[in-house]
C-alpha cells in the first residue's frame, strides 16, 4: 500500500487529496484540505497575482508540506492552473514555493484538460463523451472518444474571472448578465455546434457546477445523498440561475447547498452552463464527483487497459477494502445467490443487468458488520448510501442499499428512494430481496455446507434441495421462514429439502 498525495492550486481555491492505494486493486480517500486562495483574483484586470493571494497560496503549501511530512504520503505532485499560467509575475510564487520543498508544475490547457478526461476514465462507464471542468480562472473543454482523450483546450471562461469582468452591481443587472453570456456564445460557439452534432453527454466538474447541483438536490429534497452521476437538468439549472440573478452575494450564501465563500462568484459559473446546454441543445449535464486532483492520481494509478466495465468493479473493491466482511461467508451467500437467480430464470426473466446487481448486493451485504452485529443490515444501508459507487447509476445505488438493507429481515420496500425507481422496480426489488435472503439463510451456519442447489419449478411448487453435508437442519429450519416473502414475489410456494431426504 502507498499513499499519494495531489495539490490543486486553483484560481479559486487550493486543495491537498491523500489517496491511500493497493496498485491496481483499490484505493480511497484519506484526507482533504481545502483553502479559497482566491489566487486569481484581480489578475484578468493587473495581469499579475497580488502579494497577499501569493501569501494565502503560500501560507496553504506550507501547512500542506507539514501535513504530508507527518503523514509519511509517499509521494506528492502539486499543480498550479489558470492564473499561474496567465500571471506576468508567478515565478514569485513558483520559486517560494520551490523553496518550501513543494515545487509547482503549471499545467497547460491541455494539460488541465487531460486531467479532467482522466477523471472520467476512473468515475464513469462512458466510452465517448465531452468534458467540462469549470474553475476559477478558465475552463477547460474536451473530448473523449473510445476513453482517450481526443482533444481539449482552456477557455478564459472561469467563475472568479467572469465575475470580475462583468458584473459591477450586486446583484448584477440584466446588462451585465447578457454581457456575459454573449462572450461565452463568442467563446464556445465553434464547440456548441460540435457538441449539439455529436449527440455525446457532457460531463462537468469541479467545485461550481457541484454546488449548482448541490442547490438544485436540497430545492428537490433529492433522496440520495450523493452528486458524482447525477443528472442535472438543463429546466432545474435554469431555473437556479433566475433565482441566483435575483439574488444579492449575502442572500446567496443563504441557498441551501451553496458554499458560503463561492457565493459571489456561483452565478457566473451557472450562467456559463446555463449558456452551453442551450446553445448546444442538451437536456442537461452529468455531474462528475471526480477533478483534476482524482484525473492526476488515476493518471498514475489505473492501468492501461482501464476499460468502461472496469469502473463499477474498481469502485466495489473500493467498499470491500474499506468495510471488512467474513469472506468465506460472503463467498458462499455470492455463490448461492447466483445459483437461485440462474435456476429460477424460468419464474423471473430477468436479465444481466439484475444479475449484476444481486452479485454486488452479495458482495457487499454485511458491510454493516463494521458498525455493530445488531441492525447491521440498517448499518450496511446506511454506508452503502452514504459512501461514493461510481460506475453505478443512482437508481442501481438505491436498489443495491435497499438489498443490503433487507438482506436479514422485514418487509422490502422502496420507502423514502421510491423517486428513484422506475416502474417495476418494487417487485423486481422484492424478487432479489428474497433470494439474497434466502441465500442468506441457506449459509446460516456460515460454513459452507450447502455446496449446490437442484432447482426444480412445477406447476404448484419450487422445490430447492440442498446439496452438503447430511447435517442441514440450522440451514433448513432458518431458510424456510423465507417461504411467505418467495410466495408474494415468486406466486409459487416454496419447498426446501436436503438432498437425500424424501419431498
Amino acid at each position: 500500500m502507498a499513499l499519494t498525495g495531489i495539490v490543486d492550486v486553483g484560481s479559486g481555491t487550493a486543495r491537498l487529496v491523500v489517496f491511500e492505494h493497493h496498485k491496481d486493486s483499490w484505493y480511497r480517500l484519506v484526507d482533504e484540505m481545502r483553502e479559497p486562495v482566491r489566487l486569481g483574483s484581480g489578475v484578468a484586470a493587473s495581469g499579475k497575482l497580488s502579494a497577499a493571494a501569493i501569501e494565502r497560496t503560500l501560507s496553504f503549501l506550507n501547512a500542506v508540506r507539514d501535513y504530508t511530512t507527518i503523514l509519511g504520503v509517499d509521494e506528492v505532485a502539486a499543480y498550479a492552473t489558470s492564473a499561474v499560467r496567465r500571471a506576468s509575475n508567478s515565478e514569485e510564487l513558483l520559486s517560494r514555493a520551490e523553496k518550501l520543498g513543494l515545487p509547482l508544475k503549471v499545467l497547460s490547457g491541455e494539460e488541465e484538460a487531460r486531467f479532467g478526461v482522466h477523471a472520467v476514465l476512473g468515475g464513469f462507464s462512458l466510452s465517448d463523451a465531452w468534458v467540462m471542468d469549470l474553475g476559477g480562472g478558465s475552463a477547460q473543454l474536451s473530448l473523449m472518444q473510445k476513453r482517450s482523450f481526443t482533444l481539449g483546450k482552456a477557455y478564459p471562461l472561469g467563475a472568479v474571472r467572469l465575475s470580475e469582468r462583468f458584473f459591477r452591481h450586486d446583484p448584477p443587472k440584466a446588462r451585465e448578465v447578457k454581457s456575459l453570456e454573449r462572450e461565452v456564445r463568442q467563446q464556445l460557439a465553434s464547440r456548441c455546434k460540435s457538441i449539439a452534432d455529436s449527440g455525446l453527454p457532457l460531463v462537468a466538474m469541479g467545485g461550481t457546477v457541484r454546488n449548482l447541483a448541490r442547490a438544485v438536490q436540497r430545492h428537490k429534497r433529492y433522496p440520495l445523498e450523493r452528486l458524482h452521476g447525477y443528472f442535472l437538468r438543463r429546466d432545474d439549472l435554469e431555473e437556479l440561475s433566475e433565482r441566483l440573478a435575483r439574488s444579492n452575494s449575502s442572500q446567496r450564501r443563504r441557498v441551501p447547498g451553496i458554499s458560503p465563500d463561492r457565493a459571489d462568484v456561483i452565478l457566473a459559473g451557472a450562467l456559463v452552463y446555463r449558456t452551453l446546454l442551450e446553445e448546444a441543445d442538451l437536456p442537461g449535464l452529468w455531474i462528475s464527483g471526480f477533478g483534476i486532483r482524482e484525473g492526476a492520481f488515476f493518471d498514475r494509478f489505473l492501468p492501461a487497459d482501464f476499460t468502461a466495465d472496469d469502473v463499477a468493479e474498481l469502485h466495489l473493491r473500493n467498499l470491500e477494502s474499506r468495510f471488512k466482511q467474513p469472506q468465506r461467508h460472503v463467498a458462499s451467500v455470492r455463490r448461492l445467490a447466483l445459483a437461485l437467480f440462474d435456476g429460477l430464470q424460468r419464474l423471473h426473466w430477468l436479465g444481466e443487468g439484475e444479475r449484476r446487481l444481486l452479485d454486488a448486493a452479495a458482495r457487499l451485504h454485511d458491510i454493516g458488520l463494521m458498525i455493530d452485529f445488531y441492525d447491521h443490515h440498517k448499518h450496511g444501508s446506511y454506508l452503502l448510501q452514504n459512501h461514493l459507487l461510481a460506475g453505478w447509476s443512482h437508481r442501481e445505488h438505491a436498489l443495491l442499499s435497499l438489498l443490503v438493507r433487507y438482506h436479514r429481515k422485514g418487509k422490502p420496500s422502496a420507502g423514502a428512494l421510491r423517486s428513484l425507481m422506475r416502474e417495476g422496480d418494487e417487485a423486481l426489488l422484492g424478487r432479489l430481496a428474497a433470494i439474497l435472503r434466502l441465500a442468506e439463510h441457506l449459509e446460516r451456519a456460515r460454513s459452507g455446507r450447502v455446496r449446490g442447489l437442484e432447482i426444480a419449478i412445477e406447476e404448484d411448487a419450487v422445490t430447492v434441495r440442498l446439496v452438503g453435508s447430511e447435517n442441514l437442519w440450522v440451514e433448513l429450519w432458518e431458510a424456510r421462514k423465507d417461504a411467505r416473502l418467495f410466495k408474494k414475489f415468486f406466486g409459487l410456494p416454496l419447498k426446501l429439502v436436503a438432498a437425500g431426504q424424501p419431498l
